[in-house]
């Protein structure tokens, strides 16, 4: 009898810190590779009819490990995103993870989720597409915003909704990134593009053109965060680009060019550039690292197992497309120093 009491005591003293150990480390989390089976149930329908507000709303969330565990919580869930929100069926959302700080999800705080605006696959494939241009922006520098991918099984918790199944990911938070590049997000001052580090610059602004996207500004903060050194505010901060689904390289139907480009550019499939001249000696140091990193973004494409064949084709031959222009110089000097911005 003694024995089993001292056994019982064990178990209960134990068991809260084998709870703490299992919680999810936010920094491994988005290191790893694997897709996750994931589900969300909430209330489509309060979701769905007031979705112009921003309010969290009750939810649960599962997630199926890698290691076969699974892990079930309750969470909080709201929309988020301007246009998603007037012009999808399901709007982009954002879910507080650590509603309850004893949670396995606690750790990894509140996190924005990319998810498809309908229900069809065709929208699957756009979130696989700004998937990859995630992790071909990872590949060029760590000082870009990591993805978690998900198989996302949508359920209603009334009932009422039939459930559906779609691809999504998950997008590291800003401060985590900066904090493992060593640095601090920068807020609240505007920085004009030229005042940002200089060489990163050039990198940001040609991947910018790799994927054919126009939709940014570093003066506005319009899908640019800025990363700095805690110690030394006078060094320049570095430009991280981020939210792509409305570039050339993803092209959603619902993809429009700004007004103010619409002289020059008619379509987002269209690539343009954005960036402000440089010399060909700067370029050709940029073009180098895309060069060297050529075989494993072509590869991300290729071996991607959600992506359909037809996506995969229009994809690689986009990415074609932008190397036979760097590697040409007649068409670096055309696009990158004739064709920059004007100061």
């Amino acid at each position: 009898m003694k024995k089993l009491f001292y056994f019982f005591w064990a178990v209960a003293f134990v068991f809260p810190v084998s709870l703490l150990a299992q919680k999810i480390d936010r920094v491994k989390f988005f290191e790893e590779e694997s897709t996750i089976d994931a589900t969300l149930e909430i209330d489509m329908k309060d979701l769905l009819g007031k979705k112009q507000k921003e309010r969290f709303l009750p939810a649960t969330f599962t997630m199926n490990m890698p290691d076969g565990s699974s892990i079930t919580d309750k969470i909080e869930a709201s929309v988020r995103g301007n246009f998603r929100r007037e012009n999808c069926f399901m709007p982009g959302l954002k879910l507080k993870l650590n509603v309850d700080s004893n949670s396995r999800f606690s750790k990894l705080k509140e996190l924005k989720l990319t998810n498809g605006c309908n229900t069809n696959e065709e929208s699957g494939q756009l979130v696989i597409k700004e998937f990859l241009v995630y992790k071909i922006y990872n590949l060029l520098t760590d000082k870009s915003l990591r993805v978690r991918l998900l198989k996302l099984n949508f359920k209603d918790a009334a009932g009422k909704r039939k459930p559906y199944t779609q691809m999504a990911f998950f997008t590291e938070d800003i401060d985590e990134m900066a904090k493992r590049n060593k640095m601090i997000e920068i807020e609240g001052t505007s920085f004009g593009t030229e005042v940002t580090n200089r060489e990163h610059m050039t990198l940001v602004t040609m991947f910018q053109y790799l994927i054919g996207n126009t939709d940014w500004s570093v003066p506005a903060y319009h899908n640019i965060k800025l990363i700095g050194l805690k110690d030394d505010n006078t060094a320049r901060p570095y430009a991280v680009a981020y939210d792509f689904d409305i570039c050339g390289l993803v092209d959603p139907p619902y993809a429009t060019v700004s007004e103010l480009l619409q002289n020059q550019i008619t379509s987002v499939r269209e690539r343009l550039n954005r960036g402000f001249p440089r010399t060909m000696e700067e370029l050709k140091e940029t073009i180098k690292s895309f060069n060297d990193k050529k075989t494993q973004i072509l590869d991300l494409v290729n071996k991607n197992e959600y992506l359909s064949a037809k996506s995969k084709a229009a994809t690689i031959s986009y990415i074609n497309d932008f190397y036979k222009i760097i590697n040409d110089d007649r068409e670096v000097k055309r696009v990158f120093i004739d064709g920059a911005r004007g100061m």
